[in-house]
């Protein structure tokens, strides 16, 4: 008699499993979240300043940079692999050598706070959060397509930038580029678009905790302006102060008094970014500043000959990772705080 009962409880299970399954929201709600917001990003008049801004201001020193690359490479075999990279790193006399990267890595910031600290806070401030996680949407469909979106705007803006360079170098040089020097560019843009996207989770973690959008704005480029002032002296200052380089110590005591330092500048994401980007864009690069306890012994040792990519990519590789890790850290704590506040209509 318990088969009879079991065959007949079948299809009522198999009812409400199908009424659960209706009940769920699309598991791609945050593809349409962030195709929405990066609409409304490129429509922005935002857009269009921050990409102007940086534009100018990335473009114009490496223009007349260029004056100075054409003349050396006029007096080289025209071989040298050095000339289109020397673009983004050569600084010209008219803007005090300041060159294309050092603008790069003090506006990057900016264009990750921009696009992320009124992420949370604006929807809650006009009362649209509420309506927005009524519709069949998962909650952390919210946050992720924000920040998705927020990615997708900083990297478009980027491959514009980098292809606007490229663009004027050739023009300006008169030279292609080669396929190592096309990759070294690539891997910095990535590079750049991920310390971009560590500033915007550190942007969408403020528009969770704070309820105001000036107020997340205020803070956020405060701190911008306080890393991109202050940041790298206050950590020197700090590593020189725990880690004293004593003159009268074994050569092995002094090798290891710098690396400490090294290391504990590299608590800076700033710090991690300029090493990948020296690193990729420089093939000589000095050793002291990647190397580990033991692996040097002299501060003017240099390496021999130019590095590959991958030798590039495998010397900052745990700045990298270490990067990657902060990056999702902070999006992870503003994931977890999202999902626990509490949403009122």
């Amino acid at each position: 008699m318990a088969a009879p009962a079991e065959t007949a409880g079948t299809p009522a299970r198999k009812s409400r499993a199908d009424a659960r399954r209706a009940e769920r929201s699309p598991s791609g709600g945050w593809r349409t979240i962030a195709a929405k917001e990066l609409a409304d990003h490129i429509a922005s008049w935002r857009f269009f300043v921050l990409l102007l801004v940086i534009a100018v201001l990335s473009v114009l020193p490496m223009y007349f940079s260029a004056n100075d690359i054409q003349s050396v490479a006029s007096q080289t075999s025209g071989s040298n692999p050095l000339v289109f990279l020397a673009l983004f790193t050569h600084g010209a006399s008219a803007f005090n050598s300041i060159p294309m990267i050092a603008l790069v890595v003090l506006l990057v910031p900016l264009v990750g706070i921009a696009f992320g600290f009124d992420g949370i806070n604006s929807e809650r401030s006009q009362g649209t959060l509420s309506r927005l996680l009524s519709q069949p949407v998962h909650r952390d469909d919210v946050i992720n397509g924000k920040f998705v979106a927020g990615i997708s705007v900083i990297f478009v803006m980027m491959v514009t930038l980098v292809l606007l360079v490229t663009a004027i170098g050739i023009l300006r040089l008169g030279i292609i580029p080669t396929g190592e020097d096309l990759a070294r560019v690539g891997v910095w843009l990535v590079t750049t678009v991920l310390y971009a996207s560590f500033w915007l989770a550190f942007a969408l973690l403020l528009s969770v905790v704070i309820r105001s959008t000036a107020t997340a704005a205020l803070v956020g480029f405060g701190v911008w302006l306080a890393v991109s002032v202050l940041g790298s002296f206050l950590i020197n200052t700090v590593a020189a102060f725990l880690f004293p380089i004593d003159a009268t110590a074994s050569p092995a005591a002094q090798v290891g008094a710098v690396t400490a330092q090294q290391l504990f500048l590299r608590l800076s994401p700033a710090q991690l970014y300029q090493d990948i980007m020296q690193a990729t864009l420089d093939p000589t690069t000095n050793v002291l500043i990647f190397s580990n306890v033991g692996q040097v012994t002299s501060s003017q040792q240099q390496i021999p000959s130019l590095l590959t990519l991958d030798q590039s990519i495998l010397l900052v590789w745990p700045q990298l990772v270490a990067l990657v890790a902060l990056t999702v850290l902070l999006f992870a704590i503003a994931y977890v705080l999202f999902l626990r506040q509490e949403v009122r209509a």
